[in-house]
């Protein structure tokens, strides 16, 4: 068994009493007193997440933006120098290598944020992709921290360390800053469905700058948070996480992200073809989302039923909403059985599943 990777916040995790699991090769900290409280911290206040773990490769060059066009589904094209993009990149049969970030520093100057777990898959395939282009592509995972400060009370908490002016930083925008005398690249953007700042920052930083942040935050509330509500807070948020609502064999349409996927965009991109016959001729499969009414949390894995009892697809997500006191998640489902209703068994008890347009919980943003 080869060893877990460690964040440079490995000790500060263990200090303050973290519960530390192996997540895609890196020790991770899944909680630290309770992934209920983290969670509604995050909701009400604000939590303090490690994600250092997460890769970064820069995209420089000539060619740079015309190659992202080509690499992603969402349009390079649209993005200005402080602008943040979501986009899924494909294979040719439109399933999803990964899910990313594309930031805009300069016309020549992208910098990527990629899953901690696709780091080596996704290097090669954007390398492989970036043959025939004029750009360099450079593996920096290992030069920065990243530490996310989540929920109504972060922006104050991070505009407490620094002079610029994060109110003037829009959503899915980045600035340039210096947070308690630490060089970051300061982006308001996030993976709970709050309001917050995700802060890149030298690896060898970290650990002051989270001291910092928590020292800073103490008086708002402000928790640490790990893994555990970092996928509670994602779910209830209706975001995808790779490897379960979008892999390789579920596309961005299949996923209900077909806001990400511009056929028309200027140039053809990888994954364009099958992608558009999707969308033409409908696909096999959705993933839907759903509650249950009950504690019992429904498996990955665990078979989704349809009215006469036959298997039509299988839950992809779910875990217990602590914000509605309820099993919620997701399923892959055939097209012909999403029109049905649809329940899942656990341990014997048939709960029928109430399908819903994500956020599960309301969301409200708040400014610096």
């Amino acid at each position: 068994m080869s060893e877990l990777k460690r964040t440079p916040l490995r000790d500060f995790h263990a200090a303050h009493g973290a519960r530390l699991v192996d997540f895609a090769g890196w020790e991770m900290p899944v909680q630290y007193r309770s992934i209920l409280e983290e969670h509604k911290a995050v909701r009400r206040t604000a939590g303090l997440f490690d994600v250092s773990h997460m890769g970064e490769v820069d995209v420089r060059g000539p060619d740079a933006a015309r190659f992202l066009n080509h690499l992603v589904t969402n349009d390079v094209a649209k993005l200005f120098p402080g602008r943040v993009l979501y986009s899924p990149m494909c294979y040719p049969n439109g399933g999803v290598v990964d899910d990313l970030l594309v930031y805009m520093r300069g016309a020549e100057n992208f910098f990527l944020c990629i899953n901690a777990g696709n780091i080596a898959k996704d290097l090669a395939w954007i390398r492989g992709q970036a043959a025939q282009f004029n750009v360099t592509i450079t593996d920096r995972s290992d030069d920065y921290a990243l530490l996310a400060v989540q929920g109504p009370r972060a922006a104050a908490i991070v505009q407490s360390l620094t002079g610029a002016k994060l109110g003037l930083v829009k959503y899915y925008h980045f600035t340039e800053a210096t947070v308690a005398g630490i060089h970051c690249l300061a982006s308001r953007t996030g993976y709970t469905g709050e309001d917050g700042f995700e802060l890149y920052h030298a690896a060898a930083d970290a650990p002051a700058l989270a001291a910092a942040l928590l020292a800073a935050g103490q008086p708002h509330g402000l928790e640490l948070a790990g893994l555990g509500a970092r996928d509670s807070l994602r779910l209830e948020a209706g975001y995808p996480l790779y490897g379960h609502e979008i892999t390789a064999e579920i596309s961005p349409l299949t996923a209900g992200l077909g806001w990400t996927v511009k056929l028309d965009k200027g140039g053809d991109f990888v994954g364009r073809a099958a992608l558009l016959a999707e969308k033409q001729n409908g696909g096999a499969n959705r993933i839907l989302f759903f509650k249950t009414g009950d504690r019992r949390i429904v498996r990955a894995d665990t078979p989704v039923l349809d009215a006469a009892g036959a298997v039509v697809g299988r839950v992809v997500s779910g875990t217990l909403s602590p914000i509605l006191n309820e099993a919620i998640g997701s399923a892959l489902v055939t097209s012909a059985g999403a029109a049905q209703p649809l329940a899942v068994d656990i341990r014997g008890t048939k709960l029928n599943l109430a399908l819903v347009k994500p956020p599960f919980v309301e969301l409200k943003k708040s400014t610096a």
